[in-house]
């Protein structure tokens, strides 16, 4: 735009800047107007219509438009007209110099066109759509009195360029309402529309309004139909179309073939692909990359890389698009290495990357934290000139805050000629991450000044990285702002960030406050919720808690996906439920692996073993499944609570290498676990001294747990010793070894505990659900008003359970003894369960943070009996079920 600015005085018209091209100086005599400019000076004479159209004309194609305004001012003073075709050549030259200022003083001026027809109005709208005010353009059409085929075009082709998608199907329907049918030119403008906007029914409308004006010849109509069809998964009204089709040309072919792919259809648009080939089109490179480009989203990665080459033999180089679409397809599918290996070799072969490509390899080195590379990328795009992307910029903030670089990562996010919001959650992402919470806060703040303020993604990230770095209080207050400060709704994400936080950092009763906070509010938990909220419902005071969850889940459509449900059926069994884990199982179709081990390690946990073996020869009918792993382990154990120890040690030999399983500690684990419980004591200690990696903690601990329960208390030094080694500071093992020594008749001198490790580690505590509430007992606990008459009620079943129960042989415990006023925290909460209610509950879940006594054990099968109840105990090591005065582990714990 020129800096020099003309005042301009004329009547009707108040006074106005108009912005002069090269004028400096204009000076009026009457009817006759002196031009001063510094190239020359001409006198013009107003006086013929004829000759002042010329005049105005090749002003218009000198592009001098102030003058031709001063000229028009020049006009309406001698009360002169000018021609409507003379008017609409300068509106024109407007729009050719995208100069609005002068169209709007032209529009000012409209009143001097002799005959103001649809035409002078079309290009007024014209002028302002094209010079970007769509609202004045349409403020003028709208005030139009009278609209052709023209005018109505000029509308949509206006918010067509603006991309203003559902204003042009609007505009279809007010002109149709009008009596004004779209040409074959304004057609394809139209349904362009339709396929964005996925109006479906608009599309067969002007479908049927095409077929009854016989225009079904237009090819290019036709296949903007097919395209709406397409786009709008409406596969069987495209293929009908389709094959009606007298013509078809290249671009049909593709609109067919791209239908498929975005349903992900792939195998059909395969089929139209080979059909292509064998009707005489050859694919071009659209058409290749349009499959190459599915293949990869669907993370068909090689059969993506398959076509790529194979479009080389048909002599078709692949372009920068089908090279990026590989690398981002190989990046989603989490082939880190392959997608940087596609890189180079684009590089090789001389292809420049555009923006996209660069942003998805950077997106790749982010996956894998690589630096070095992500730092390479870094380069190529300085080079390329693609480094003030904002794209790639966003890429490798991310990049490089991933990595651990948060220096590079804010000097590119500072030197950024403009943001948007990912940049902006992307440096306080990675600030959130370092856990440096302070900075990503201060930069949270700046952002709600800037020109792109938080989204709830953003308060999503602070939540969470708050939550992350223990700052729990700081975390619930940002949640409790969003709405108010940001005046953003919090979604189902942000509440997944409370919920994970807590149980993250241990604090499950929370976690399961802010689920139930969650339901109330009305915000329907999704997938993540689900699986999030799980891991604390596993256990048996939350087995009502399981049911809700999977009814939420149900309702919500949410098992449809396998691991959902094969989540479930290992929940409900760690919460005492197995016949319902056995009900989600016999309703899944198909199963996978994962299904099968999560029902039969259930069946294991549940001392089920008979169950166990059963599920196990029904899984070696299907040929599809392999055991794996976890199978073998569940096995064993499985063999190993039926006294199969033989059939142990075959699983063991023989499904290694029937399988190919690699054994792992978790395998000989079980393995000792079943030479231990069978009384094989011997063999067991020299299974371990030959086993052909170092025996880990968990080994030695099935060790010590035969030894303690055979009362083979030198074994137990043994084993106590081995522990101890591992893990010094562990009181409970010292604890055990204390005692073993004691009973062999040795001293050793044990170390001091404080007693805030005795408590710790050492005092019993028990929970237990009873009418939607956990109760919980602690050993020692006076503070209960009642407790002095579960005591009593204790102290009678004591009397009897020691009637009924002749064995008490010495052992080793990890729980103190109990004495007056310190009985265990079971008791009491059995007791509590019992007495505590008119009508005695028939199955009691109870849940202990140390290994059941034996005396306890012995009270829970006397009272199962006694009282006619199931008691479910899930203790530090075992799983409980006590029912008619026996228990699921057959006294082996």
């Amino acid at each position: 735009m020129e800096k020099n600015l003309i005042i301009l005085h004329s009547k009707p018209w108040p006074s106005l800047l108009i912005p002069s091209h090269s004028a400096t100086h204009l000076e009026w005599q009457g009817s006759t107007r002196v031009l001063a400019s510094s190239n020359s000076v001409s006198t013009i004479n107003l006086s013929h219509p004829k000759f002042i159209d010329t005049q105005l004309n090749q002003l218009c194609v000198n592009g001098q438009l102030c003058e031709a305004v001063a000229i028009l001012d020049s006009l309406a003073q001698q009360g002169s007209k000018v021609r409507p075709m003379t008017f609409i050549n300068l509106l024109q030259a407007c729009i050719d110099r995208d100069c609005i200022w002068v169209g709007r003083e032209l529009h000012a001026r409209v009143g001097l066109v002799r005959k103001l027809d649809p035409f002078v109005e079309t290009k007024l709208v014209s002028m302002y759509a094209k010079c970007g005010l769509l609202e004045e353009a349409r403020k003028v059409f709208d005030e139009m009195r009278e609209r052709n085929l023209f005018t109505w075009s000029a509308m949509i082709g206006a918010c067509s360029r603006d991309l203003k998608w559902g204003e042009v199907v609007e505009l279809f329907y007010d002109m149709m309402r009008n009596g004004v049918l779209p040409d074959d030119f304004l057609l394809p403008k139209i349904l362009k529309a339709c396929g964005k906007c996925r109006d479906f029914e608009a599309g067969r409308l002007i479908h049927s309004m095409v077929i009854r004006r016989g225009r079904c010849s237009s090819l290019r109509v036709i296949n903007s139909i097919l395209a709406v069809y397409a786009k709008c998964g409406e596969m069987s009204y495209a293929e009908k179309l389709f094959r009606r089709m007298d013509e078809r040309s290249y671009v049909s072919w593709n609109v067919i073939i791209t239908g498929y792919c975005q349903k992900g259809e792939i195998e059909q648009a395969r089929k139209y692909f080979d059909a292509m080939q064998e009707e005489g089109i050859e694919p071009g490179l659209v058409t290749w990359n349009i499959l190459i480009a599915s293949y990869s989203q669907l993370g068909h990665c090689e059969i993506a890389i398959d076509l790529m080459r194979k479009m080389e033999s048909f002599r078709i180089t692949p372009d920068v698009y089908t090279w990026t679409s590989l690398i981002s397809g190989f990046t989603q599918k989490g082939r880190i290495n392959d997608a940087l290996d596609l890189l180079r070799e684009m590089f090789i072969v001389g292809v420049e990357p555009n923006s996209i490509t660069i942003a998805s390899a950077v997106s790749a080195c982010a996956s894998v934290k690589s630096l070095s590379m992500g730092s390479e990328l870094h380069s190529i795009a300085v080079k390329t000139g693609l480094v003030d992307d904002m794209l790639i910029g966003n890429s490798l903030i991310d990049m490089y805050a991933k990595g651990g670089n948060l220096e590079a990562a804010q000097r590119i996010f500072y030197v950024m000629l403009k943001r948007d919001v990912y940049s902006w959650n992307s440096i306080i992402g990675g600030y959130c991450q370092a856990g440096f919470c302070g900075k990503a806060h201060e930069l949270f703040l700046k952002m709600q000044e800037s020109d792109s303020p938080p989204n709830v993604v953003t308060w999503n990230v602070m939540i969470t990285g708050f939550m992350q770095n223990g700052a729990e209080d700081e975390a619930l207050d940002l949640f409790q702002r969003i709405e108010k400060d940001g005046n953003i709704k919090p979604n189902v994400a942000s509440w997944n960030s409370l919920i994970s936080g807590f149980l993250q950092s241990g604090q499950k009763e929370k976690a399961l406050q802010i689920f139930r906070r969650m339901q109330f509010s009305n915000m329907a938990p999704n997938l993540v919720t689900v699986l999030t909220i799980l891991p604390a419902c596993a256990n048996l005071v939350a087995a009502k808690k399981v049911k809700e969850i999977h009814c939420c889940a149900i309702r919500r459509n949410l098992v449809s996906e396998l691991y959902v449900s094969n989540t479930f059926i290992d929940n409900y069994a760690k919460s005492g439920n197995i016949m319902y884990s056995r009900k989600v199982f016999d309703g899944l179709s198909p199963k996978d692996i994962i299904s099968w081990n999560s029902l039969l390690s259930g069946y294991v946990l549940h001392g089920c073993s008979e169950s166990a073996l059963d599920l196990f020869d029904q899984m070696k009918k299907d040929d599809r499944l392999h055991p794996n792993r976890v199978t073998l382990a569940s096995i064993i154990s499985a063999y190993s609570h039926a006294g199969m120890v033989d059939e142990g040690k075959h699983a063991f030999s023989n499904m290694s290498e029937d399988f190919k399983i690699r054994l792992d500690l978790e395998h000989y684990s079980a393995m000792v676990y079943l030479l231990g419980r069978s009384g094989k004591l011997a063999e067991a200690l020299k299974f371990i001294l030959n086993m052909p990696v170092e025996p880990n903690f968990s080994v030695w601990t099935a060790f010590l747990t035969a030894c303690r329960i055979h009362k083979n208390f030198g074994m137990a030094i043994i084993a106590g010793e081995r522990l101890l080694e591992l893990d010094p500071e562990n009181i409970i093992t010292q604890h055990l070894l204390s005692q073993a020594y004691t009973l062999c008749g040795k001293s050793r001198e044990a170390p001091k505990m404080t007693k805030l490790e005795k408590e710790k580690f050492l005092v019993g505590q028990s929970w237990i659900e009873m009418n939607n509430m956990v109760h919980t007992f602690v050993v020692g606990d006076q503070s209960k008003p009642y407790l002095d008459k579960l005591h009593a009620w204790l102290k009678r079943v004591g009397v009897d359970v020691k009637a009924h129960i002749s064995d008490h042989g010495l052992c080793i415990e990890e729980e103190e003894k109990e004495d007056i006023g310190s009985v265990h925290s079971e008791k009491l909460a059995i007791a509590f369960a019992l007495i505590g209610s008119h009508h005695a509950p028939q199955i009691l879940r109870i849940v202990k943070n140390l290994r059941m006594c034996k005396d306890c054990h012995d009270t829970a099968k006397y009272i199962s009996l006694a009282y006619g109840c199931e008691i479910y105990l899930s203790d530090s090591n075992c799983l409980h079920h006590f029912k008619d005065g026996h228990c699921s582990c057959n006294d082996y714990w």
